[in-house]
């Protein structure tokens, strides 16, 4: 049987992983052992917080919505409904994009649907 020297393989092995954790703090992202570890649990936390960023986003959004809508004097419950009331259909991230970037078209939205 001949000797099978693994080193190249290795060494791909390890530059993977060690690629994977660049920008970690100290050993976590020099010491093989320790970024193996910390790559396993990044990538398992990066699966488990996927869903939650999307919850994450929804609820900025909504909160965002209902301050400028209860600057006007209603609630973000009312001012949900009587949008989809009044057939229009907005999504909550670009009712909150138009809250904060563009407050004039937002408070005729807010008029529309007081009516």
């Amino acid at each position: 049987m001949t000797r099978v020297k693994r080193g190249s393989s290795t060494r791909r092995r390890h530059k993977k992983i060690l690629q994977l954790t660049e920008g970690f703090r100290g050993a976590h992202s020099v010491l093989f052992s320790v970024a193996n570890q910390q790559a396993m649990k990044a990538l398992r936390y990066a699966y488990r917080h996927r869903a939650t960023r999307k919850r994450d986003f929804r609820s900025l959004w909504i909160h965002r919505i209902n301050a400028a809508v209860r600057d006007h004097g209603l609630t973000y419950n009312l001012f949900i409904s009587s949008l989809k009331k009044n057939k229009i259909q907005l999504n909550r991230k670009v009712l909150a994009q138009l809250a904060i970037l563009d407050p004039q078209s937002f408070l005729q939205l807010i008029q529309i649907s007081n009516n």
